[in-house]
């Protein structure tokens, strides 16, 4: 059995982690192994109903994800995770739970995000109905040693993919 790994998509808002997972998934699966996404949207939906948006419930959230992630990858499911996971703390956190872990930091600026607003929240942000968005109204710790970068605002959704996807090969877990 190929090893699991874990691929954990953070960013902000609108900088195209659903997108690469969504694009990335299928890349994965012609691998010929199991893969699954965790998407921080659904997931929140099934696994996380009624938590808001303070720090305790986004820790209380993700550390269900990283288990979600652990069990699965020890399996040997490929996992591609994501999520805004704001904090360090929590993302180093889903590092040391879970094996063949690679942070893909998603960079892209707020104002790229704000543009790109696929679900709104930018604007709910801006009119009041949001108060606590990551980004412009919450914080969100940027990766200081991601194992990669992807530059939404300079590389394509494919050429993420392809990045992501290199990196799997050089680690050895594709």
């Amino acid at each position: 059995m190929k090893p699991g790994f874990v691929v954990w998509l953070t960013g902000l808002p609108g900088s195209g982690k659903t997108t690469i997972a969504l694009r990335l998934e299928p890349e994965l699966r012609k691998q010929g192994g199991p893969v699954e996404v965790l998407d921080g949207d659904e997931i929140r939906q099934n696994l996380s109903k009624g938590l808001g948006f303070s720090r305790e419930d986004r820790e209380t959230h993700l550390k269900r994800v990283t288990y979600v992630a652990k069990l699965l990858s020890r399996n040997g499911v490929a996992v591609i995770a994501a999520l805004i996971s704001p904090y360090r703390s929590i993302r180093d956190y889903a590092r040391n739970e879970t094996t063949n872990f690679l942070e893909v930091y998603v960079k892209c600026s707020v104002e790229t995000c704000a543009r790109r607003d696929p679900k709104g929240l930018y604007k709910k942000a801006s009119s009041g109905q949001i108060t606590d968005l990551t980004g412009p109204q919450d914080v969100y710790e940027e990766p200081t040693e991601p194992d990669l970068v992807v530059d939404t605002e300079k590389l394509t959704v494919e050429e993420c993919v392809t990045a992501i996807q290199n990196k799997l090969v050089n680690l050895g877990l594709i």
